[in-house]
């Protein structure tokens, strides 16, 4: 699959243009349709990582590709930029959400108040039922439901952190908005899948039969699956398709039925009628043909818009109708509940002539009914109140939560440093030195830590050991390193007594190369005056070289201008009677004869001339070669 198709934002290394425009065509000219996501269930896991939005990826082409900036081998979390802290967004998202719950007919129970704090089970059952409108074989298995959720919303690239711990207290008013909003992600991933799922298909030759659009539905899963194929290899590193191209266009032809060699021959007819026409087209030099062409693609591209625009109005109408089928819908059943109403007060109020209570009795119904209000009131305040603080102690309680695992990032990343972590770093030993606060209950919290501590001590004393070990090796080493010193020193001098002796060498070498540099002026001059008789020579020969090349050249225009007037002579003779043809063909045999014989006399000359010139050449070198031979015994 080509870039344009993955999460990934980076550019593309690699541009093929005919990769991509292979994937998008299909023999039937359609625009292709998505239907249902193929999502592979993601598989459990047992331990949290933090994942960045574009996935794990790296540089190398044999390495899982990573987007993230790794300092001493973790990674960083993406900061969520929603306003997942703010009461009036937490409240429309919520509203949202049911929105989106009751439209879809979601089974459980819903109100206001369960979506304010729901429980670990009533978030799992929302998160089914809105994972299932992606794949409806989803089934939320019975066991680590903690560890499930937060495994299939990395694997939709989900591109924040939700957390396994905070899933054992969703309803607590510092996870539930992380939980809420990846809820609305998911929830917009289903919106985009429906947009994507109710595009219309529009065909060229307006075939809108059953089987044409049985055909989309397989072309959607073949391209859905070569997309998921392509995006995996790249996801490794790869740039080129070529393969999965390959195998994609075989699929496409089995499923069309592609006659290989009916398709050959039809690419023949159409390349020779093509000829044929460009052909007309020349001989004809005419406009007409391009106007009713442009006619055509004008009315072509109106015609689209019409069926563009009649889609359109087809798919407003039938909104309109189920919207008028809803709105008549709810007004039988306002009629219904108006009538249930009326019944209602009927009976209330024939309860109300037949009642026999005495002005008494309703003044003490009265008073106790302002009692029991006045008591209500009370206990709603006192319990808002409870509420209220309650909500401050927890948000203390996260801050200090938060602070605690600020301070444990800290010291996890300074044994990253000391590399006291993982288990298999060189300075562990062997023993676990990472702290898991939520895997530990309190009484073994403080025994781990008290052995963490130990084991700590226990490293700092067999490091104080080494320290001082190497402090005595120091000393040794300066003593050591005083004598080679005082070494050094005497080296030195006999240094400074050969340096002497070499400067001494230096100047005879001197002399002797000035000396050298005299002589070979004297052979230069030699050898100039040498160079310059060769190049008189050289001259000379190049002059008569030319020469023979300009004859032949005269000799060739000649041949042009003849075989010219032959060809003039020929079409001439082409439009001529049929009795003219006997006298044309003595006169073009003659002027061939002539030809040929011009033609073998301008090669004798050119052969002789050539080689009159390669014997004074050779002659040349020779005599250089003699007079370079005396100039090297003479010196």
């Amino acid at each position: 699959m080509s870039r344009a198709g993955r999460p990934s934002e980076l550019p593309m290394r690699v541009q093929d243009s005919n990769r991509m425009s292979m994937v998008y065509t299909t023999p039937q000219s359609k625009q292709p349709s998505f239907g249902k996501l193929n999502i592979p269930k993601p598989q459990s896991v047992t331990s949290e990582r933090r994942t960045s939005f574009f996935g794990a990826r790296t540089s190398g082409a044999s390495m899982p590709r990573n987007s993230t900036m790794s300092g001493f081998g973790g990674t960083e979390k993406i900061k969520d930029a929603r306003p997942l802290h703010d009461k009036s967004f937490v409240q429309q998202c919520i509203r949202q959400l049911h929105e989106f719950l009751t439209e879809q007919g979601y089974p459980g129970t819903l109100s206001a108040k369960t979506l304010q704090s729901p429980s670990t089970k009533e978030f799992v059952k929302m998160f089914e039922f809105i994972y299932r409108q992606l794949d409806p074989t989803f089934e939320m298995p019975n066991s680590k439901v903690e560890e499930e959720v937060p495994a299939i919303l990395k694997a939709l690239r989900y591109p924040f952190v939700l957390s396994k711990c905070s899933m054992y207290s969703v309803g607590a008013p510092h996870t539930w908005p992380q939980a809420l909003g990846a809820l609305m992600w998911l929830i917009d991933n289903v919106k985009i899948n429906w947009s994507l799922s109710k595009q219309e298909l529009l065909f060229s030759d307006f075939c809108e039969d059953s089987d044409n659009i049985e055909e989309g539905a397989e072309y959607n899963k073949l391209f859905l699956e070569y997309t998921a194929e392509t995006y995996s290899k790249f996801m490794q590193g790869d740039d080129t398709f070529e393969d999965e191209d390959e195998a994609f266009l075989n699929k496409l032809k089995k499923l069309y039925n592609v006659d290989e060699a009916l398709l050959a021959t039809m690419e023949e007819k159409y390349r020779i009628l093509s000829d044929e026409v460009e052909r007309l087209e020349k001989e004809s030099q005419t406009d007409r043909l391009m106007t009713k062409r442009m006619e055509k693609m004008k009315l072509q591209a109106d015609l689209k818009k019409l069926q563009s625009y009649r889609s359109s109005l087809e798919s407003f109408k039938a909104n309109l109708e189920n919207k008028a089928s809803e709105l008549s819908d709810e007004l039988e059943n306002t009629v219904s509940h108006l009538e249930t109403l009326k019944h209602e007060q009927k009976e209330l109020q024939h309860l109300l002539q037949n009642q026999k209570f005495t002005s008494a009795d309703v003044e003490r119904i009265n008073r106790e009914k302002r009692e029991l209000q006045q008591t209500i009131s009370s206990l709603s305040k006192s319990l808002e109140d409870a509420e209220q603080h309650k909500w401050n102690e927890e948000i203390a309680l996260a801050k200090v939560k938060e602070k605690a695992e600020l301070k444990l990032a800290e010291y996890h990343k300074l044994a990253r440093k000391l590399k006291l972590i993982p288990l298999s770093a060189e300075n562990a030993c062997g023993h676990d030195f990472e702290i898991r606060p939520f895997e530990y209950g309190p009484g073994s919290m403080i025994q781990h830590k008290t052995q963490i501590q130990m084991l700590l001590r226990k490293l700092v004393s067999d490091v104080e050991e080494e320290n001082s070990r190497l402090a005595n090796m120091k000393l040794s080493l300066d003593e050591s390193c005083e004598q080679v010193n005082s070494n050094i020193m005497d080296k030195s001098n006999d240094i400074k007594q050969l340096r002497e002796q070499i400067r001494k060498l230096d100047e005879q070498l001197d002399c002797d190369m000035q000396e050298l540099a005299r002589e070979e002026e004297g052979w230069a001059e030699e050898m100039e005056s040498v160079e310059n008789h060769r190049k008189l020579l050289e001259k000379k020969v190049n002059h008569g070289y030319d020469e023979a090349v300009q004859q032949l050249k005269a000799a060739q225009q000649q041949y042009h201008l003849v075989l010219q007037e032959t060809n003039e002579e020929r079409r001439t003779v082409a439009n001529n009677l049929a009795s003219v043809f006997t006298t044309a063909t003595n006169h073009l045999s003659i002027t061939e004869k002539c030809l040929e014989d011009l033609h073998s006399r301008v090669q004798r000359v050119c052969s002789k001339a050539v080689e009159e010139d390669e014997a004074a050449v050779q002659n040349l070198r020779e005599t250089l070669k003699s007079f370079v031979s005396k100039a090297g015994n003479s010196l």
